[in-house]
């Protein structure tokens, strides 16, 4: 598995999967859709993910939730972990920077732009 997509919304899955798509068809990506799933099968994994895109507001246990739940584990701890949202609030930004994340990216409004920034994320010159 190279990345991790973890948000509730069946038509952002599927956006995202386009996109990482449209930058390499052989890049891998799996999906979970809450903190709980996706806590579950990072503990069950022989190969960890390249990265997690996280989403910030799901039902059971939500992205903030969740990432401190991964910085808890030590083998998690290392890997990138991008809160994904439609949130664009400065203060819910630098408390999930405060609690790990590596940055926070604010969904675009279409596939072009998500897909330019994930191509700065996955090929990074």
């Amino acid at each position: 598995m190279e990345y991790l997509f973890i948000d509730d919304d069946a038509d952002d899955q599927e956006i995202f999967g386009m996109a990482v798509s449209e930058i390499d068809a052989s890049i891998k990506c799996v999906f979970a859709d809450d903190g709980i799933e996706a806590l579950e099968m990072l503990q069950n994994l022989q190969a960890l993910p390249s990265c997690l895109f996280l989403d910030l507001n799901m039902p059971r246990m939500n992205g903030t939730e969740c990432l401190e739940e991964i910085r808890k584990i030590e083998k998690l701890r290392a890997i990138p972990v991008y809160m994904y949202s439609t949130s664009s609030d400065p203060a819910i930004m630098e408390e999930c920077r405060r609690l790990g994340a590596t940055d926070f990216i604010v969904k675009p409004p279409g596939l072009g732009a998500l897909t330019e920034i994930l191509k700065q994320i996955m090929l990074p010159n």
